[in-house]
């Protein structure tokens, strides 16, 4: 696999294009501040929904479990996964004693990280996503670049030349009303012939055993309302305790991902239809192991709105596949390594530390803490690149010997002042393939200071 640095300078070398991205993606940063301006009560809001989720996960499997006793005397069926493999077998077998050969499928993360579509699809099952973003990544066969926005890397003309090939729009049209009004029109199709419906879940609530699924398009709504199986997929921590602290979090989600005050559709689903299924598919992968991780176990406090994503000013100009994993980002690099710790061991460096996703987090997650806990970690186990190890461990030693501080200190001064370019500007100096080292001071601190206390 790729280096996080690497796969993010091939996103560079597109410089408008990474203009335009970390424009897009603050833009829609300032407008989250807008909207939580808005509600003098923002910080509270956030300590609650916090603090509920502190008691989720110290309570974790009794309100897993209360959720599977109410949904199921609500007539749903549950099945619990514990990893990807297993939950991608439960959703296929569903379909499968169903006879199933079309599903469509809303937004969901989950089934993302589990690689359903391609388990299902390898199987002869038509998977169409119906999210508009997702279905535009979909037809160009790659994964989302965001958890929100998952197409938010693509400009409108890449849009339309991608529906002119797949949906045969009109050559060249880029209006995005006229575009949208195309994608409408071949999902609707889609819609009337799916035999089954598959949606994530935003949050369970363990008093009442159902799920809520919150979209803008009213797509999980249109395939669970037309389709004869409804199959809901769920992370074990998106359960939350009861239906009053709902409006906590649908408060600070919309807000958080887009700005807006609510998502448009909040779509709560108890139970099945007459003569139609519901199916509720609970999923570890990973989650009880980060449960228990003391220094990590807040991250998974995470509602996915993508707001630390739109304020980090790494992700900003790398773009999201550069992660290399379903879940990029500030919150993606401190769940990815524990998956996979030698392989994800870049991800935690992907970042400046600056705090801001952990001042933008709805639900307070210390992202930049654990990022920077994860480095300890990642270093303890020696998955450090040889280089970076070598020059971590002198870079000690000179900062932990005064001497030797100043003497390098001077050197440097003297070699940025008086050494040819090509001297300090090659392939050794990874800072400065790409910027300008700042120009030497005439003294530094330590001769300033003695200076002024002499006179």
């Amino acid at each position: 696999m790729k280096e996080h640095a690497q796969k993010a300078a091939e996103f560079i070398r597109d410089e408008a294009r990474t203009d335009w991205h970390d424009e897009a993606l603050w833009f829609v940063r300032a407008r989250r501040d807008k909207a939580s301006h808005g509600i003098p009560e923002w910080e509270q809001l956030r300590e609650l929904a916090s603090a509920v989720k502190d008691n989720v996960l110290a309570h974790l499997d009794q309100y897993l479990e209360q959720f599977e006793a109410k949904a199921i005397q609500n007539g749903a069926h549950v099945h619990w996964a514990a990893d990807a493999d297993e939950h991608n077998r439960i959703v296929h077998g569903i379909l499968e004693r169903h006879e199933v050969q079309r599903i469509v499928k809303s937004k969901s993360m989950l089934t993302e990280e589990c690689r359903l579509n391609e388990y299902l699809i390898g199987r002869g099952v038509e998977v169409v996503d119906t999210d508009l973003g997702e279905r535009i990544i979909q037809l160009r066969e790659e994964p989302p670049s965001h958890i929100v926005m998952p197409a938010i890397h693509l400009k409108k003309e890449e849009v339309g030349e991608l529906f002119h090939e797949k949906l045969h729009t009109q050559k060249g049209a880029t209006d995005p009303q006229y575009l949208t009004e195309a994608a409408r029109q071949h999902l609707r199709q889609k819609f009337l012939g799916a035999q089954a419906a598959i949606t994530g879940v935003n949050f369970a609530i363990a008093e009442t055993g159902g799920v809520v699924v919150c979209t803008n398009e009213g797509n999980a709504d249109m395939g669970v309302h037309l389709a004869p199986v409804q199959i809901h997929c769920m992370g074990i921590e998106k359960v939350i305790p009861r239906a009053e602290h709902l409006g906590i979090f649908t408060r600070l989600l919309a807000r958080s991902a887009t700005g807006q005050p609510a998502t448009i559709y909040t779509s709560h689903y108890h139970r099945p239809r007459p003569g139609s299924e519901m199916h509720i598919v609970i999923v570890d992968n990973g989650r009880t192991a980060q449960l228990g991780r003391a220094d990590f176990r807040n991250s998974l406090k995470c509602i996915r709105c993508g707001a630390c994503m739109n304020t980090c000013p790494i992700y900003r100009r790398s773009g999201g596949h550069s992660y290399g994993y379903t879940v990029p980002g500030p919150i993606g690099s401190i769940l990815t390594p524990g998956l996979d710790l030698k392989k994800y061991s870049g991800l935690p460096f992907a970042s400046t530390l600056c705090g801001s996703c952990s001042d933008v987090c709805p639900v307070k997650i210390n992202i930049h803490e654990q990022l920077y806990r994860w480095r300890q970690v990642i270093a303890e186990a020696g998955h450090l690149p040889p280089a970076k190890k070598q020059g971590m461990k002198w870079a000690g030693k000179v900062l932990g010997r005064p001497g030797w501080y100043h003497i390098a200190g001077k050197a440097a001064r003297w070699a940025l002042r008086w050494l040819p370019r090509p001297f300090i500007y090659n392939r050794f100096n990874e800072w400065g393939k790409d910027r300008e080292l700042p120009g030497p001071p005439k003294e530094s601190f330590k001769e300033w200071y003695r200076r002024r206390k002499e006179t």
